[in-house]
């Protein structure tokens, strides 16, 4: 079929937002921000954390005037989403369905249904979207015609900051994206790749996409303000952003790393933040995520902390192989996620807990973000933190709603709970791991030190000594950053709780000498 005007035009403005959606500048010394943002130039979906609006969940919108009604994406008889057709022809930028804008409804007790967010909807007229926000927003941007989402998209960036600083919830989110179009996905995750990647609720895989496209195009227009006459100051801070995309490209691998590696999330908003997974978090059996604490950033540590993790998949892998020549489970997959979402403190501001809520918010976005998309396939999932990450770790799973099934502190500085009572980790499965000459875990700088007898977690051995399993010696951890050592008995430890194998995590006692395959269960 030969491509309609309307189907050109929507190509042009789809590939106009892309192209701009990974638009950085190089910082004015003037602006203390740290980025000069020209917003005639710089797309919505790469502002995001600039500023903030109140998230409504809906929105009054004036009447509209009916168009011809049709069945609601996925509903009704006919033929469903193919009748969508092509990107090509004009008929598939037509508004997939019509009627009122309900008020969205959470069922008592549960999450928010793609059935809630699918009912009739009108599409408003294009001049009022920038006057709607949340989840009334997300909604229109399922019925707009396609080439009005790629105007949008160029031209509102207060609508995609609000979203994005203040988003959804992620039931709410997966719901939306599950009543979206095909067509209408592939628009949006082309127009506005950040939005994409960074709203948590939205499938990993999808996310890893459009993060993907995100920094390919940040990197190609970063590289091309290189050629500018720039000051001292600018070319500094320009070459330090292309050197920190870089090394997140560079920790991705090739495209045919084995497992596959995702890019989870990507902020270019100040100091750029990162995820990477080893793995599919979408799909695994067991997911861990990494959180870091002090010194680790995006420009020198996002390749380390990618290969911690991998070094992580490989010993949980060797001992799901084991485990399952022994005669338990096989087949099982895993994910290990290197977190580094916030902004990680330094020596000058180590001692406040303003990153330290940061990193709880942003890391209780992506958890809930995973559990929402996974829906009912839950995997078994831990969060093993260090050091700093530790701290804002144990606030989230003591402030937040919500759950994980294994949690290890290593190297911790503490939190305000009190005990692991107050954190939301199934069953109490807390353990805390404190190697010699490690001076912050008995600081109890934060708050109560999680290693105290009276905090009621589960010891985890990291110095050292023999594996009666695997009939190996293990290295000890000294100091406070040799946890992820490989050979150690502290990355042991982590891979077996990580794999909800808690029995077979060495304590330093007479028990270790006991616990074996067969102990399992016991």
């Amino acid at each position: 079929m030969a491509p309609t005007a309307e189907s050109g035009v929507l190509q042009s403005l789809e590939a106009e937002a892309q192209s701009r959606s990974g638009l950085l500048l190089a910082a004015d010394p003037a602006d203390q921000s740290g980025i000069a943002l020209d917003e005639a130039t710089v797309s919505p979906s790469s502002l995001s954390g600039v500023g903030a609006g109140p998230d409504l969940e809906t929105a009054s919108v004036p009447a509209q005037p009916a168009v011809a009604a049709q069945s609601a994406p996925g509903t009704g008889s006919g033929a469903g989403l193919s009748a969508l057709g092509p990107m090509s022809t004009g008929a598939a930028d037509a508004a997939p369905s019509v009627g009122v804008l309900p008020e969205l409804t959470q069922p008592a007790g549960g999450p928010v249904t793609a059935a809630a967010l699918i009912g009739p909807v009108v599409a408003v007229e294009p001049a009022v979207l920038p006057q709607m926000k949340g989840v009334a927003l997300l909604r229109q941007l399922a019925v707009q015609p396609r080439s009005e989402l790629a105007r949008f998209f160029v031209g509102n960036a207060d609508s995609v900051r609000s979203l994005l600083a203040a988003p959804p919830s992620a039931g709410a989110v997966t719901a939306w994206w599950q009543s979206v179009p095909p067509a209408w996905k592939h628009t949006i995750s082309r127009s506005a790749p950040e939005l994409v990647g960074n709203l948590n609720g939205i499938p990993f895989p999808e996310r890893s996409a459009a993060n993907q496209s995100l920094l390919t195009e940040s990197l190609v227009h970063l590289e091309s303000q290189l050629d500018a006459d720039l000051g001292r100051a600018e070319l500094g801070e320009t070459l330090r952003r292309v050197e920190a995309l870089k090394d997140i490209r560079g920790a991705l691998g090739d495209g045919n790393s084995e497992p596959q590696r995702y890019l989870l999330s990507l902020d270019l908003d100040r100091e750029p933040t990162a995820a990477i997974a080893v793995g599919d978090p979408q799909q695994a059996d067991y997911v861990s995520f990494l959180i870091p604490g002090m010194f680790f950033n995006t420009g020198s540590q996002i390749s380390e902390w990618t290969d911690t993790a991998a070094r992580l998949y490989e010993e949980q892998v060797s001992w799901l192989e084991l485990l399952g020549a022994k005669g338990n489970e096989a087949g099982d997959t895993i994910a290990t996620i290197a977190w580094v979402g916030y902004q990680t403190p330094h020596l000058l501001n180590v001692g406040s807990l303003d990153l330290a809520r940061e990193g709880r918010d942003s890391l209780t976005g992506m958890v809930e973000g995973l559990q929402s998309s996974r829906g009912a396939d839950q995997p078994f999932l831990s969060i093993l933190a260090h050091s700093y990450g530790s701290t804002a770790a144990l606030m989230a799973l003591e402030e937040n709603d919500f759950t994980v099934d294994a949690l290890a502190v290593i190297g911790s500085p503490g939190s305000a709970a009190q005990s692991v009572d107050e954190l939301n980790v199934r069953n109490g499965n807390v353990f805390v791991g404190e190697a010699a000459w490690d001076p912050i875990p008995n600081s109890s700088y934060f708050g109560s030190d999680p290693g105290a007898e009276s905090y009621g977690a589960k010891r985890m051995d990291v110095g050292g000594g023999l594996d009666v399993i695997r009939e190996e010696v293990l290295a000890a951890s000294i100091g406070h950053n040799e946890y992820f050592g490989p050979g150690t008995e502290s990355l042991r430890n982590l891979a077996l709780l990580a794999i909800d194998q808690g029995d077979l995590v060495t304590d330093g006692t007479e028990r270790d000498q006991e616990r074996t395959v067969a102990s399992v269960g016991r």
